[in-house]
Order: C-alpha cells, then sequence, then structure tokens
C-alpha cells in the first residue's frame, strides 16, 4: 500500500502505519447475481483471514451490492454507507465519538450497511436501513445471528456489532469486538 493509493482515508498519525495495511482484491456476488471484483483494505495481519471470509459468502452465494474503497467516495463515510458499499480500512474516529476507530486499524469491516444498518437510539445510519429495522425478514444481503456470514467471521476470530447492547451495528464485524 502507499499513501497515494488512500488519499482521503490515510493521513499522517493514523493508528497503523501504511506499510502495515493490505490492498485485497475479491470477487463476490453482487445483488443481481452477477460475479464481481471490488476491492477492500485491511490490516496487513488479517489479509489471509479476510480473504477466506469473502470466499466462503462467495461460495455459499451471499450477496454483497459493492465493494469499494471509501476513497471511492471523497471519504466520506456517510457517502460510503448510503451507497451501500462493503469497505474495510478507514482512518477514522468512532461514530459519535473522538477514539480511533477499528477501521483506523484496518480490523473492521462493515457489510452491505443499508440492510444492515447502526441502531443507536433513533438514530439509523445510513438514514435507508430504516426499512430494515425488522430483523426477522429474510432479505438478500441482510446478516443474522447464526448465520453465514456471523460464522465466516467467527471462524477467523471476529465479532458481529448485531450483538451489542447499548447499541446495534448490524454491518459490523471487527476482530477486537469493538
Amino acid at each position: 500500500m502507499t499513501k497515494a493509493q488512500l488519499p482521503y482515508t490515510y493521513a499522517d498519525g493514523c493508528p497503523v502505519p501504511i506499510e502495515g495495511l493490505r490492498l485485497l482484491t475479491m470477487t463476490h456476488h453482487g445483488f443481481d447475481g452477477t460475479s464481481r471484483t471490488g476491492e477492500m483494505v485491511v490490516h496487513a495481519d488479517q489479509a489471509e483471514a479476510v480473504g477466506r471470509i469473502f470466499g466462503q459468502l462467495y461460495d455459499v452465494g451471499f450477496p454483497i451490492e459493492r465493494m469499494r474503497l471509501v476513497d471511492a467516495y471523497g471519504g466520506s463515510t456517510e457517502a460510503s454507507l448510503a451507497d451501500n458499499n462493503t469497505s474495510g480500512f478507514h482512518c477514522r474516529p468512532v461514530t459519535g465519538g473522538t477514539r480511533w476507530s477499528e477501521h483506523a486499524y484496518g480490523l473492521a469491516i462493515d457489510v452491505n450497511p443499508v440492510q444492515n444498518p447502526y441502531v443507536r437510539g433513533d438514530v439509523v445510519l445510513p438514514e435507508a436501513g430504516r426499512a430494515y429495522l425488522d430483523r426477522t425478514v429474510a432479505v438478500p444481503g441482510l446478516i443474522a445471528d447464526g448465520d453465514v456470514v456471523v460464522a465466516a467471521f467467527a471462524a477467523e476470530g471476529w465479532s458481529w456489532g448485531g450483538t451489542w447492547s447499548t447499541l446495534r451495528d448490524y454491518q459490523h464485524f471487527s476482530l477486537t469486538g469493538r
């Protein structure tokens, strides 16, 4: 990785050096059923594990609408989420806070954020995720407790934000559980 590859999401002062990140190119099923190629940046130590996770999701046909670097959105988390973009690294603080997000370390991935929104009280991000607050309805791309997506991440030691108690971050998987 180079800083030039991440002009909006990496800057001096990020908690992981640029050399500690890896760019993955992965095949996934789109919502239209066709195979597509996407990109994601993750921590170098987790690159192989993330490749295995998304390989499993591809094998079972789990759909991912798009997989682009957040840099394609000018570094805007909000624009990336609203476009239902599955992504990893982004040097930024936690939502609504000041400490580094696990995304800033390349140790968190958001999957299909529209179908799997961040929910804290009345706050739903992205806004289009309000249509998917009922987690019992079978919808393509929706993640549910105990499903193949949760299992694939768990097999590599990652945990799901959909089980948190103070908020639910249905799109979020992280190695540290935060």
